[in-house]
């Protein structure tokens, strides 16, 4: 780029790129809004090759779409079928926007023989080209990072661009093949695994569309079903496969009903199975479990709840780590906060204090279930004023301390066991 005509997105993201240590070896494109290359931080001897690989498997005309999606704020994931995956981000300082290809990364060491199967059955002629063999050789120079500390270096470039303060929940291609947080080769603990598993299913059978923090922290945890194959797609298709099939059974569970359940976990399966791109798979996982749960949430909405009070009782679920007013609840729907509260009483058969009350006690029980937060990091996470208020609160709802909560799920674990 032309050091002289440098925006000041380019310059923050050039600092941004000096702190990533140079082992992880993060590369960042730069392109126009018509998908024309600029400029980018990756060595000359492999950015034509790494070019010509993003367009091979789709990325241009993903980064085309992303650039005409002008009121997108958030970036997103592209995938491809032979596991490398790239991000998709922004500048919004000039008139014509800057876009910004972030990658290519794999999540997992690639392996030859792998890519070869794949790249033989999804172009013919690939497999004897200068290309793929040029492609084999650099294989061992490629970045390899886990899904969650590459999402973590693109939210932080996304948000040094856009000057926005995004959270890892606003990558809309949630992967189903996250990677566990400890470094390479250290053993998953299975033990946190289920934890969170199960309160993910829980979040189905409950309808609880509360659900974005207990999603992330799953796949933060789990890289999903440990197979390996000759195909890079196929872990991630197994994976997706077995949690459709899980959260099937949950929202069935829940009350939906077999005929859907099965019927709309068999369309999702065999939309995975006709999928080849990994950032497809991942969104396409996404959106299922939104769907199970919010049909689920369908399902235990009360009949006899009007719409305003509906409104505020979704409200409060997806408010509590935060300060819930009445006076806000009531802006929502348009009432005074005295007609609000009679009318939110008469059809709830509680004041709006005791609901939100309940509904936060709820959540911390499924916190301590499913995490090993502690008693205060769960009072903070759901705006409790105190910890000592917190344990008073959860008392008078479930006649218990928080810690004896606690410790009953773990002796009963125990016995389960024994």
């Amino acid at each position: 780029m032309d050091r002289g005509n440098r925006t000041q997105g380019e310059q923050n993201l050039e600092l941004f790129q000096s702190l990533i240590p140079p082992e992880e070896k993060l590369y960042v494109w730069c392109y126009d809004e018509d998908g024309r290359f600029i400029a980018a931080n990756c060595p000359e001897e492999t950015r034509d090759l790494l070019l010509q690989a993003f367009t091979i498997f789709g990325g241009t005309d993903h980064l085309k779409s992303y650039a005409k999606d002008t009121g997108r704020t958030t970036p997103l994931i592209v995938g491809s079928p032979v596991g490398m995956q790239w991000a998709l981000s922004y500048e919004t300082e000039r008139k014509r926007r800057l876009l910004f290809v972030i990658g290519p990364v794999f999540y997992t060491q690639p392996v030859e023989s792998d890519l070869r199967s794949v790249l033989s059955h999804f172009r013919t002629g690939w497999d004897s080209s200068a290309w793929v063999r040029e492609f084999y050789r650099l294989l061992p120079g490629l970045p390899v990072m886990s899904y969650a500390v590459f999402i973590r270096y693109v939210i932080l470039i996304h948000n040094t661009l856009t000057g926005l303060q995004l959270g890892l929940d606003a990558l809309e291609s949630v992967s189903a093949e996250g990677e566990n947080k400890a470094a390479p080769g250290t053993a998953r603990d299975r033990s946190k695994v289920y934890l969170a598993e199960r309160a993910m299913l829980q979040m189905v059978r409950e309808g609880d569309i509360n659900y974005q923090s207990v999603l992330q922290n799953s796949i933060l945890l789990s890289p999903g079903v440990p197979v390996r194959g000759r195909d890079p797609l196929r872990q991630i298709k197994t994976s997706i496969t077995v949690f459709t099939t899980l959260v099937s059974r949950a929202a069935m569970e829940g009350g939906l009903s077999p005929e859907i359940a099965y019927s709309l976990g068999d369309s999702y399966i065999q939309s995975v199975e006709n999928s080849m791109d990994s950032g497809e798979l991942n969104a396409l996982a996404h959106t299922m479990y939104h769907d199970f749960i919010y049909r689920v949430h369908h399902l235990h909405t009360s009949p006899d709840y009007s719409h305003a009070v509906q409104k505020c009782c979704d409200y409060i679920t997806l408010s509590l780590g935060r300060k819930i007013r009445i006076s806000d609840l009531a802006s929502l729907v348009g009432y005074t906060e005295y007609y609000l509260t009679e009318k939110f009483k008469k059809e709830t058969g509680m004041s709006v204090n005791n609901y939100i009350k309940n509904a936060r006690v709820n959540r911390a029980k499924l916190l301590l279930e499913s995490s090993d937060l502690s008693v205060g990091e769960i009072a903070a996470e759901l705006a409790f004023n105190t910890v000592n208020y917190f344990i008073q609160c959860f008392k008078e709802v479930t006649g218990v301390t928080p810690a004896q909560y606690r410790k009953r799920l773990s002796f009963t674990g125990e016995e389960a066991r024994s």
